[in-house]
């Protein structure tokens, strides 16, 4: 899949603009606070209709404008599609996002903020693995936020009317809406581990074996009710703390370097490479899933990292479909489109 032409109307800094990028690798380069990161974000809102930086509709039009519009036609081997998506300002004050998904359209984004799946906390790490699941799996998005209001409304019980009567029900519900989770889960990640362990040695140039693993208080169970039994087990806790201690929502990934965990060692550089190499990893099962190569995203992607590697990543990237790549510095990259992206225009390099 491609983006052809993308046009935007007050958003992040950009008053006005139309774009038609490369059909492969586009280099984004130019000083900082000029409108590369908003690029990106534009591009992933397009397809996506969520940002990859921020939830707050709010902080995507152009400072001071009552709507914003982004609209482009995506490109494949069966055809073409416009897509159109507007940002309203309502008369409360609030935003309200509009238009229509494409069903085929993925992206992938990297970008500062994916560090924290290496060495933030297990929310971070969750993020992330759903995001993936959510690109194989698009029913996973709408269970999640079912599981969500389940533990909400647990929690309400928990700290309003905290006895075993009154949670039973909400136990069978978070168990079975709970283990789609996790059965998703981990089949997201098996279908992660092989090419991450490619890419992880392509990239890094080392023969370490990084590995990926799904951990869960139920273990490798299958069953609601074994998650039911955990939260039976963890009542006597919940009660004093008056939240849902057990369920997909406390769940983590682990991440091993040759059987060490990743995140406790590592410099800079290493960490923003291991979180490089999970969204790489990803193209490929995406691709097979959705039946079309993802757009990437890819904001300041070789920052920190050593002159062989930024070649390696260079190598890798340029098996993807179209990739957008930014960089504060002009790069040499072959066959790649070269744009200078300056005060919220873009031009030719």
């Amino acid at each position: 899949m491609q983006i052809g032409c993308v046009q935007l109307l007050e958003f992040r800094n950009y008053r006005t603009l139309s774009y038609r990028p490369s059909a492969r690798v586009n280099l984004l380069t130019g000083r900082n606070a000029q409108g590369k990161t908003n690029l990106l974000e534009a591009l992933g809102v397009l397809l996506t209709g969520r940002s990859f930086r921020t939830s707050r509709l709010a902080e995507l039009p152009y400072w001071g404008a009552e709507a914003a519009t982004l609209s482009g036609d995506l490109l494949r081997a069966e055809g073409s599609r416009t897509v159109r998506r507007t940002l309203q300002r309502q008369e409360s004050g609030t935003w309200l996002a509009s238009g229509e998904n494409c069903p085929w359209a993925r992206v992938i984004a990297f970008g500062w903020q994916d560090l924290a799946i290496v060495h933030g906390a297990p929310s971070a790490r969750r993020s992330f693995i759903d995001g993936f699941a959510a690109r194989l799996y698009p029913s996973h998005l709408a269970a999640l936020l079912r599981y969500r209001r389940l533990i909400e409304q647990r929690n309400r019980v928990l700290q309003m009317h905290p006895t075993s009567e009154r949670l039973a029900p909400w136990d069978e519900q978070v168990a079975t809406v709970g283990m789609e989770l996790i059965d998703r889960r981990r089949r997201a990640v098996a279908a992660l581990q092989g090419e991450l362990a490619r890419v992880y040695a392509a990239v890094s140039g080392e023969r370490q074996k990084l590995q990926i693993g799904y951990r869960s208080v139920i273990g490798e169970a299958t069953e609601p009710a074994v998650l039911v039994a955990a939260l039976q087990q963890a009542r006597p806790i919940e009660l004093r703390r008056r939240q849902t201690l057990a369920g997909p929502h406390r769940d983590d990934l682990g991440l091993e370097l040759d059987g060490v965990d990743a995140r406790t060692f590592g410099s800079r550089g290493q960490q923003r490479l291991l979180a490089l190499a999970l969204r790489l990893a990803e193209v490929l099962p995406v691709a097979e899933a959705a039946g079309t190569a993802p757009v990437l995203l890819l904001d300041d992607a070789l920052s920190e990292l050593d002159p062989g590697v930024r070649d390696n990543v260079l190598r890798e990237i340029q098996g993807a479909e179209q990739v957008f790549l930014t960089s504060p510095e002009p790069l040499a990259v072959s066959g790649a489109a070269r744009w200078v992206v300056d005060g919220g225009g873009i031009a030719a390099a």
